[in-house]
């Protein structure tokens, strides 16, 4: 099988990692992929919103199935243009058609869904321009702290925690008077949930489904989830709260739910699902749903998959989904993310980096790097992704994780670098 990955961040590194391991497996690329990615496929520097290029690429290449990392392109509509082409509707696409990418390209879609379906979620109103007092009006039936999203893709920046009617009532005028552009010309505004939050992942045909490993990770730049969100600077997997009484509930209040949803609104659905969750005393309640794999969650989830992930992609693909055998190994994982200093606010990039040899067995995934003139340097907010798996579960694999990451985060050099100290601690027994 000749394989094409688009991305070219840590959750794009990690899944053609995973690939690549794979006896099933001819030729691996990626597009644009980064020099992490190098040492498994060959690199192909494209945009990744430019479809005919892409298509040229699929076609050269003679590429049998397309892995897409990143949300753009699927809400951009590359599955129906995939689709729709009579020279690429034979190539296995993973990832949703248009209609199905509205899961993230639209939170009101989304909440809509969930509330058609009776899922578990946080009451909400949407709101437009034209309807900023009542917003504001809907601000005064809550009780603090307020969420408060942009409806579209906002680069992640989108949703606002406010902790006073005030904040929030002029982050409702910042958001519908164009903040985030188009994708806050609609917001929703909904209830805070108080809880413990993790992700789970299902790759799914709209009909048959696999549970992946659930992950938590940690948005906040600094200990104690303090500061600014973030795309993440952490996870770990399994989660221990997440026990097998709390998984059941989640399988059938929301991931059966989910995929009869998408059967019955005719939904055309290839690919995985991230499913944003609040443990609330034992209750799950969805947050929000992705239409791909979370970062760095995907750095925590891929090391603990032992069964063939492109077999899977296969089978999803010819609709035998329900006839392999997912495996996943005992044993933890935990993901401590390196980034630039200033993130998430401005940084620096071009930075000269330096890793050097360590005796641990951690993998490192590039999420924000490049080669100049053959030198590593940094590309991005957040730089590196390091994993470490330890055998078992609970406190012992947590801390020894903990351990090897850490070690290796002092193997790595480039200027300002800066991470979060208390990955995992929190998941301890108390």
């Amino acid at each position: 099988m000749r394989v094409l990955v688009i991305g070219s961040g840590g959750r794009e590194n990690a899944i053609a990692w995973k690939i690549s391991k794979s006896p099933l497996l001819t030729a691996l690329f990626c597009a644009p992929g980064n020099p992490g990615t190098s040492e498994l496929a060959t690199n192909i520097d494209i945009d990744i919103t430019n479809f005919s290029l892409i298509k040229e690429i699929v076609l050269s290449n003679k590429v049998e199935m397309v892995v897409v990392g990143p949300e753009e392109p699927l809400v951009k509509g590359l599955g129906d243009f995939f689709k729709d082409d009579p020279l690429l509707n034979e190539v296995a696409f993973i990832g949703p058609c248009k209609n199905g990418a509205m899961l993230e390209g639209s939170k009101d879609f989304a909440k809509s869904f969930m509330e058609r379906h009776n899922i578990p979620t946080a009451a909400y109103k949407t709101f437009n321009s034209g309807s900023i007092n009542e917003a504001c009006n809907f601000i005064d039936t809550l009780k603090p702290p307020y969420v408060i999203k942009a409806d579209g893709l906002a680069a992640g920046k989108g949703v606002v925690i406010c902790e006073s009617s005030d904040e929030a009532k002029r982050e409702i005028q910042n958001m519908l008077q164009g903040k985030f552009g188009q994708a806050s010309s609609k917001i929703v505004i909904e209830e805070f949930l108080h809880g413990i939050e993790l992700s789970l992942f299902v790759l799914t045909n709209g009909i048959e489904y696999i549970t992946l490993p659930e992950a938590k990770d940690y948005k906040r730049i600094f200990d104690g989830d303090k500061g600014a969100n973030t795309g993440g600077m952490g996870a770990v997997s399994p989660v221990p709260f997440a026990d097998a009484e709390f998984m059941d509930r989640v399988r059938k209040r929301v991931v059966i739910p989910t995929i009869e949803g998408l059967k019955r609104d005719g939904i055309d659905y290839k690919g995985f699902i991230f499913i944003g969750l609040m443990n609330c005393l034992g209750d799950p309640y969805v947050i929000e749903y992705n239409v791909r794999m979370g970062d760095p969650e995907t750095e925590a989830v891929m090391p603990r998959i032992k069964s063939d992930l492109l077999s899977h992609f296969i089978a999803l693909s010819k609709g035998r989904l329900s006839e392999e055998r997912f495996e996943t190994y005992n044993k933890s994982s935990l993901t401590l993310v390196m980034v630039s200093g200033g993130y998430p606010g401005e940084y620096k990039k071009g930075l000269p980096i330096e890793i050097n040899k360590s005796d641990s067995d951690c993998l490192i995934f590039h999420c924000g790097t490049k080669l100049n003139s053959e030198e590593l340097v940094t590309n991005g907010g957040r730089v590196f992704a390091i994993t470490a798996l330890c055998e078992g579960f609970g406190d012992n694999s947590i801390l020894t994780a903990r351990e090897e990451v850490y070690k290796v985060s002092s193997a790595i050099q480039f200027q300002e670098k800066f991470f979060r100290g208390d990955i995992g601690l929190d998941l301890l027994s108390k």
